[in-house]
């Protein structure tokens, strides 16, 4: 297996070479910035990248930003962010476009060489490996970014024949409840998608785009 190390930390980016190294593993280039990993991965080609998430110049997302990019350009390229900020924006691309070949562990989780080896290993096969805490973090994050999700079982079945055209009439006769009931559903649904100032009609509309957004 051949891999490409990208980490900030001199002590960290080499000890992991010198771990993968002994374990078998071929390191092909082991850099300090998200520009210099996009450089090694398009000379190297490796099987996967490993990649901390905070690099310079700003030390917040910078890893994960080259991940996506990274993606694009090399798609049979796994990537395994391993770092120990927790990070769900572009996490969340990588898992939502590329959860083939993508991992995301936190580096005080890998306790010794075989898990970590596991990880590469399953990522290069072409699988997903996630830490709990990460999976979690982007659900809840998930939750936030979909809307749809804070609306009941009942909400949703309104506003799915509201995106059919039905009126509200024709969505009580559907689902044999009175008119008032509707009402009270669509208002609901208006006051979780937060469309609160805006005629009823336009905001009907916006929620039916809402729907077909996250459909």
């Amino acid at each position: 297996m051949r891999v490409v190390i990208a980490d900030d930390s001199a002590l960290l980016r080499e000890g992991l070479a010198q771990l993968m190294t002994g374990a078998g593993v071929e390191v092909c280039a082991a850099v300090d910035s998200a520009e210099a990993l996009a450089a090694a991965v398009a000379e190297h080609r490796p099987d996967v990248a490993v990649i901390d998430i905070r690099m310079p110049p700003t030390f917040t997302h910078e890893g994960a930003a080259a991940a996506v990019e990274l993606k694009v350009s090399f798609p049979d390229v796994g990537i395994l962010l391993l770092s120990q900020a927790v990070e769900t924006h572009f996490a969340g691309q990588l898992v939502e476009r590329h959860a083939e070949r993508f991992g995301y562990l936190l580096k005080d989780r890998v306790i010794d060489v075989p898990t970590l080896l596991h990880a590469l290993e399953t990522i290069a096969a072409g699988g997903t490996v996630l830490d709990p805490d990460i999976a979690r973090s982007l659900v809840r994050a998930h939750s936030r970014n979909n809307p749809l999700l804070s609306l009941s079982d009942r909400e949703r079945e309104v506003l799915g024949l509201m995106t059919e055209g039905r009126s509200n009439a024709a969505i009580a006769e559907r689902l044999v409840v009175s008119g008032k009931t509707v009402e009270t559903h669509i208002s609901n649904i208006f006051a979780k998608l937060g469309l609160h100032d805006a005629p009823d009609d336009h905001r009907r509309v916006l929620a039916v785009l809402t729907a077909l957004r996250h459909e």
